[in-house]
């Protein structure tokens, strides 16, 4: 620990998780619209079509689908793998800046596929695989077919790997469109958004674009979060303009000058998130929002759990069945948290599926696991 970190403020586990929840739009729900919400956040988890919808209605005030789902159909948000090799949905400015910045981590990416791609020339694989998603969007199966045409000993799924990690690929519509349904077809971004690519951007304007949606952070949190690495060159540079402080364990964070810093008694409503929602999954130390005793509840192997909330940190698993929404939690709530938790719930509900009726129900509690 440096001289400076060390005279640095402390700010605990619950004031970690105010300041996040407030900047994640989750201590209140916001009036900004969708399009401002997703910019602000920096591009939502989307797996899955319906995670975003979900997000969002957990974060907004007088949110509908349809609003999402418009922008979706207007092009002005789109699905494309960036942060973490996941899908993200991002505003079409998003899409065409933070996608160039990543770059390095889809090329790292394509080391996993070596054995694959033994023989092949990526720089044309990816001029190839331009001209036929450009030429009319296609399937990842439709790609791997076609690019075994000039690669046929090559491993198939590699060279769609290969392709999706050199090119922007966005999944066009039908796919993503609440209440809608269709396979993933991609196509460039650029083609899809008729506008070409930004040149590669410096990090300074991302790193603080993060903390606004992320902070008090440190350089590894925003490394977890991008699924970058050596970005402490830009964090120095920003230095003079940002605050510090340091967690619990001494760790050095930053923040802007400005930016809310709740007390760590603000209330925080329950509140219903995707699975994958990116809260949960952008700072190396989840702490701030997942207890320890409750590291790696939230999944379980390759399934992901929708997560709840409760005074601001991961409580519980809920699933819609049927006309049910089954909540799980890990532990007892109280009478009025429980009581909450369902205002919630039917809050959350009204909002996605209006008209619908649904029951909720608490199911076993999930108690927890040995170490």
């Amino acid at each position: 620990m440096t001289k400076t970190t060390a005279s640095a403020p402390v700010l605990g586990i619950r004031a970690l998780n105010r300041a996040t929840l407030d900047r994640q739009l989750l201590l209140r729900r916001s009036g900004l619209s969708a399009k401002a919400a997703v910019g602000h956040l920096l591009g939502l988890q989307a797996q899955n079509v319906k995670p975003p919808y979900w997000a969002l209605a957990a974060r907004l005030d007088g949110f509908t689908p349809e609003a999402l789902s418009g922008l979706m159909a207007d092009r002005e948000v789109v699905r494309i793998v960036t942060m973490r090799s996941t899908i993200h949905t991002h505003t079409a400015e998003d899409c065409l800046t933070l996608r160039p910045l990543v770059q390095p981590a889809r090329d790292r990416e394509l080391v996993n596929f070596r054995k694959g791609l033994e023989g092949v020339d990526l720089d044309r694989l990816a001029v190839l695989a331009r001209e036929l998603v450009e030429a009319e969007p296609r399937t990842m199966k439709q790609l791997r077919e076609a690019l075994l045409v000039e690669w046929p000993d090559a491993d198939p799924m590699s060279l769609a790997v290969a392709a999706r990690c050199k090119l922007p690929l966005v999944q066009v519509t039908p796919r993503g469109l609440w209440g809608r349904s269709g396979q993933v077809a991609l196509t460039t971004a650029e083609q899809w958004l008729g506008r070409p690519a930004e040149p590669v951007p410096a990090p300074d304007d991302t790193v603080l674009r993060y903390l606004a949606a992320f902070g008090p952070a440190s350089v590894k949190d925003m490394q977890t979060w991008a699924g970058l690495t050596r970005l402490r060159d830009a964090f120095e540079r920003l230095r003079p303009r940002l605050r510090t402080f340091r967690d619990e364990n001494g760790v050095e964070l930053f923040d802007l000058p400005d930016a809310p810093r709740p007390a760590e008694d603000t209330p925080a409503p329950p509140r219903f998130l995707p699975e994958f929602d990116n809260l949960l999954l952008s700072h190396a130390d989840r702490t701030r929002v997942v207890p320890k005793e409750y590291w790696g509840r939230s999944w379980q192997g390759n399934q992901a759990y929708c997560t709840l909330l409760v005074d601001g940190f991961l409580a519980g698993v809920w699933k819609l069945t049927g006309d049910t929404l089954v909540v799980e939690t890990f532990g007892r709530l109280t009478k009025a948290q429980r009581e909450d938790v369902e205002e919630e719930g039917q809050r959350m509900l009204a909002t996605l599926y209006p008209g619908t009726p649904y029951d909720i129900r608490f199911g076993t509690v999930v108690q927890n696991q040995p170490s």
